[in-house]
């Protein structure tokens, strides 16, 4: 008894260097064993221990309710969170259904129809774990036909690649190289003398192949009906003429 009184001493003078100590399991398990097998009294034992009455009971109602004399660890760590799984989904339902929402706006819908009141900075980190981010919209036509794209598609898919080009024009005047966007510092307007009169104006059409870019022309001005069906006649299928047969000749 002696012996395991001086090892309990020793163990309590190694963690007593601090005003909150831990007391290890080993301890508290000796002071229940010692307090229910009445080897010594109450007060021998919250000196030997070095833990106070209050301590002790505290200890000895753990090991009446749980069997064990340190509490079990919760198994979910930290804060309980207000929204859970299915108003997630809720989230996530919203804003696939409607993805400019504001995030006052998802407020006022969990409000209305979840009944949660919560900071709009809690939904936003709920749609940032849920791998949902801002980003620039890519708008589509409202009045696009998608059974007329998928008929478009299917009646495209007869040609083979080589049979294909595709027209753009494009106009440049003096104002076109200069630039809409700078950086200046906070507070300061970004300037920089740019051209204002319109100058020279031309318009530029080339049809764009496998082979690159073919039937260029350039005309000073707008592209007209009449000048583009002139183009059209003299310049592109003309090449697409002299390409086909070049490519179905005997050899």
């Amino acid at each position: 008894m002696r012996l395991f009184l001086q090892v309990v001493s020793v163990s309590l003078l190694r963690t007593s260097t601090m005003g909150f100590r831990h007391i290890s399991r080993d301890v508290k398990i000796a002071a229940i064993r010692l307090h229910e097998q009445d080897l010594l009294e109450l007060d021998d034992i919250l000196q030997c221990c070095g833990f106070s009455a209050r301590t002790f009971y505290r200890i000895l109602k753990l090991w009446h309710e749980t069997g064990d004399v340190v509490n079990p660890k919760a198994s979910v760590s930290g804060r309980i969170r207000i929204l859970d799984h299915e108003d997630v989904q809720y989230l996530l339902c919203l804003v696939a259904d409607n993805p400019d929402y504001f995030l006052d706006e998802l407020l006022h819908l969990l409000k209305t129809n979840r009944f949660i009141s919560v900071h709009y900075t809690a939904v936003h980190r709920v749609l940032e774990r849920a791998n949902v981010s801002r980003k620039k919209f890519k708008r589509i036509a409202m009045e696009r036909n998608e059974e007329r794209r998928a008929n478009f598609v299917g009646r495209m898919a007869q040609y083979m690649p080589e049979q294909l080009g595709f027209l753009d024009e494009v106009s440049k005047d003096e104002r076109t190289p200069g630039r809409r966007y700078g950086r200046s510092r906070k507070g300061r307007r970004a300037q920089k003398k740019q051209v204002f009169v319109r100058g020279r104006h031309v318009s530029a059409e080339a049809l764009l192949t496998l082979d690159g870019i073919v039937a260029g022309t350039v005309v000073e001005g707008s592209m007209t009906k009449a000048m583009y069906m002139e183009y059209l006649a003299l310049n592109v299928v003309s090449i697409l003429d002299s390409s086909f047969c070049s490519s179905h000749a005997p050899l």
